[in-house]
């Protein structure tokens, strides 16, 4: 916060000075506020306009599909069985799993005996995708394994999971460990306020939206109803700490960065966001065993391999209920199946320092061991 200027001593001992030194102290003080107010509103400029996230990891890109480009972050080949990070596409870019140099779930990874690392990067819908469903998604990972081999290890995060998942039990034969991090797998298990949002809201509510974004679900829609679930903290108290840490060149830099992430949205398809929302929020048919992937009803039991299911203790997008529901659900023995709940909330799970340090490299020992 912005101090009052000390008065030279010399001035005070000069009574005739007094009013003299109070009002040079309070001209000092306002300029000072003026210069703090002026750095403050040019960085909420800067914030306002952020770059495109940038993957923080060295990679290319192996695949150029209509939906997302496979994007290799393995380097020089090592051999053994691929590990492909399914990313969400519930509105951000893929870059929350490689955030920043030293913040990054590829790196984890990496650094913990997962060599050949690959990442779906979802593309924001363009207005000729507006009518893809769920099964396009699914037949485009499924061409990334098959060029990959035909079978992998499986990571997904957050709604990544439950297609992570569909993918599984339509194809059980081409994943060889499956990891479920933060994945609403039982959309009816838990108190969330997505559970209750989908449960209470009309579709035609939905359908409003996706007509307003001209056939998609605009990104900034999703953006805007993220900040509600939050409101305090997205439009009072982050501008408050902003203003508080204006001279603080480390806090400026790791805001600017997870801003460019947040604040820049991708959009979807306006008839598979429909689809989910109907299918799998409200009628819940991957956890019932009634979702129609491809051309097959599939159900969570033909998942036999070994699974790994991580939940966030304080996470409100997907409560543990949602993950930890897939032990019942799955067809995987108990003793495969290993479930880990992890401190903080959702977004942590994926791209949290302290997760990324006490938590993942645990995890990518237990891919390791199938490669």
């Amino acid at each position: 916060m912005i101090q009052r200027p000390p008065i030279d001593p010399a001035e005070l001992a000069l009574p005739m000075f007094w009013p003299i030194a109070a009002a040079k102290a309070l001209f000092d003080a306002e300029l000072g506020l003026a210069a703090h107010n002026l750095k403050f509103l040019a960085e909420e400029a800067k914030l306002a306009t952020v770059p495109q996230p940038r993957f923080a990891t060295a990679n290319t890109v192996r695949l150029e599909l209509r939906t997302l480009s496979l994007r290799d972050f393995s380097g020089v080949d090592t051999g053994g069985l691929p590990t492909l990070v399914d990313a969400p596409y519930a509105g951000h870019s893929a870059v929350i799993a490689d955030y920043a140099d030293g913040q990054s779930l590829v790196q984890t990874l990496k650094a913990n005996g997962v060599s050949k690392v690959f990442l779906t990067d979802w593309k924001s819908a363009t207005p000729d995708m507006k009518d893809l469903e769920v099964d396009q998604y699914l037949a485009e990972i499924n061409v990334c394994v098959d060029d990959l081999g035909g079978r992998v290890n499986l990571v997904g995060l957050c709604q990544g999971g439950w297609m992570a998942a569909m993918f599984a039990a339509r194809f059980p034969q081409k994943v060889e460990r499956l990891v479920l991090a933060g994945s609403p797998i039982d959309a009816d298990a838990g108190n969330g306020p997505i559970r209750t949002l989908a449960n209470e809201t009309s579709m035609t509510f939905y359908e409003q939206l996706v007509s307003e974004g001209g056939g998609l679900m605009p990104g900034l829609f999703m953006l805007a109803g993220w900040k509600d679930m939050h409101p305090e903290e997205q439009y009072v108290q982050k501008h408050i700490d902003l203003y508080e840490h204006i001279d603080d060149p480390a806090y400026l830099r790791k805001t600017e960065l997870f801003e460019s992430w947040y604040e820049n949205p991708v959009d979807l398809p306006g008839r598979w966001y429909l689809q989910v929302i109907q299918s799998i929020f409200k009628e819940n048919l991957l956890a019932k065993g009634q979702f129609v992937a491809l051309g097959r009803t599939v159900n969570l039991t033909t998942i036999t391999c070994p699974v790994y299911l991580l939940a966030g203790e304080a996470d409100d997008i997907t409560p543990r209920e949602q993950v930890f529901a897939a032990e019942r659900l799955l067809g995987t023995p108990s003793a495969q199946i290993i479930k880990r709940l992890a401190p903080g909330g959702h977004i942590g799970l994926f791209m949290g320092a302290s997760t990324l340090r006490d938590v993942w490299p645990e995890i990518a020992r237990w891919i390791a061991l199938g490669q």
